[in-house]
């Protein structure tokens, strides 16, 4: 039997954590209303390329140094590092990502980029655009540095932001970790990461107990043929048949070897061979793509395609030294895999702090890979990537009724609601650093 002391300990604990999230709800709208708002603006306006965000990186250093936190610039190349130590406790990070692409904006807001970059990887000047939302994460960690620096009596350990390059092109992370990330600033004992959503409903935090994001994997399958006349193709072994083989026996993979229940893509990308109507060409190159959401699957789709693409070759007739050849590149990510006992704890976390139906579990649809989980996987670090909502509910509302459809992330057209977007960020990341950091 439950005393009368607990249930009355219970409704004062329970009264007490509803006024602190109120209390913490009006003051990001106070901080939102008069200092993050013009910073996203600028953001926004202000978009850099991948391993090119030198103007927004210093503005961060200088945000986060008047936050009070201590700022170690330059980390894996344009990358930030800021911690605040608060006593003992575990030591926490959390990561946004900062870079914008090669697009134009055609979203027709009144703060639309207008910025043009010299590219990084092709030199030519291209518009950029903050076309995923990575300026929702950056102006969050902002207002996240400012809430726990004013709230340094409520919690306990040491808080380190991470600003991170080149997401985009899946290399930033990596780069940090090469730099000696947690020799020089410590390893975690929790990493988080948050990404805005534009298929989500603006305030609604959504997490999930899997996996968020699949590993992707690039791969190259060279072709050897023989070549010969087009009208004399016994001559020869035409590659680009023998490709065509291999792509239709690629898909067996997914739908044959791989369980119902498990996610995963291959997907050819690109078919590149010959030169002319009438010549059968001596080599053709296949490039694919690779989704998995478990090692085990990644292990078993690469086995795969090795298999397929080698085996192929000998039913056509080819010696093994002209044997199709499998190349993976080291350019892979691993899928990003939530811990999931910390996801149940900060989901509690905030589905007390905020109402249950703000926090949602809703799996992804999307086989999209992000390189979060390279500060995760070595060594293993629990980790927990939420995403909050981006788009006012009316917008779905207007697309059922047949109206203009909600733009996706990377279009032109891409936007989110600025303000519900920041604010669910800094509230939701704030909510779990003190449950991780509480006293």
């Amino acid at each position: 039997m439950i005393s009368r002391f607990a249930v009355s300990m219970y409704v004062f604990l329970f009264v007490v954590s509803a006024v602190e999230a109120s209390d913490l709800n009006a003051a990001i709208k106070s901080d939102y209303d008069a200092y993050l708002a013009p910073l996203f603006d600028h953001f926004h306006r202000n978009p850099e390329l991948s391993v090119a965000e030198t103007e927004t990186a210093a503005r961060m250093a200088v945000e986060l140094r008047d936050a009070g936190f201590e700022v170690t610039e330059n980390v894996g190349g344009t990358g930030i590092v800021a911690l605040m130590n608060n006593g003992e406790g575990p030591l926490v990070m959390m990561r946004a990502d900062m870079d914008g692409l090669p697009v134009e904006e055609k979203s027709g807001l009144p703060n639309a980029s207008k910025k043009q970059q010299q590219s990084p990887i092709t030199g030519n000047t291209v518009f950029v655009m903050h076309a995923c939302g990575h300026d929702v994460h950056i102006t969050s960690l902002v207002g996240t540095a400012r809430q726990m620096a004013a709230r340094k009596d409520e919690w306990q350990g040491t808080i380190m932001l991470v600003v991170q390059p080149a997401e985009e092109r899946l290399i930033g992370a990596k780069a940090m970790k090469n730099d000696k990330l947690w020799e020089r600033f410590g390893t975690p004992d929790y990493a988080l990461a948050l990404h805005v959503s534009s298929s989500r409903v603006a305030g609604v935090i959504n997490v999930t107990e899997g996996s968020p994001y699949a590993g992707a994997d690039t791969v190259d399958i060279i072709i050897h043929g023989v070549g010969a006349h087009g009208a004399s193709p016994h001559r020869g072994k035409d590659p680009i048949v023998l490709g065509a083989q291999i792509v239709l026996a690629l898909q067996t993979l997914v739908a044959r070897e791989l369980s119902p229940r498990d996610p995963g893509v291959v997907t050819v990308g690109s078919f590149h061979a010959g030169s002319k109507h009438n010549i059968i060409s001596d080599k053709a190159v296949l490039q694919l793509t690779v989704r998995n959401t478990s090692p085990e699957t990644r292990e078993l789709l690469l086995n795969g395609i090795k298999r397929i693409a080698e085996n192929m070759g000998r039913v056509a007739g080819l010696p093994e030294d002209r044997l199709p050849e499998v190349i993976v590149s080291d350019a892979g990510v691993p899928p990003t895999v939530n811990d999931p006992v910390l996801a149940r704890r900060l989901k509690k976390a905030w589905a007390d702090a905020v109402g249950q139906a703000r926090v949602v579990d809703i799996p992804t649809k999307s086989m999209g890979a992000e390189d979060f989980p390279f500060f995760t996987t070595d060594p293993a670090i629990s980790s927990v990537y939420w995403t909050v909502g981006g788009t006012p509910a009316t917008d779905f509302e207007r697309e059922a009724e047949g109206g203009a459809p909600v733009p996706s992330h990377h279009s032109p057209l891409f936007k989110i609601a600025p303000e519900p977007s920041v604010r669910t960020a800094v509230e939701s990341t704030v909510i779990a650093l003190m449950e991780l950091l509480r006293r």
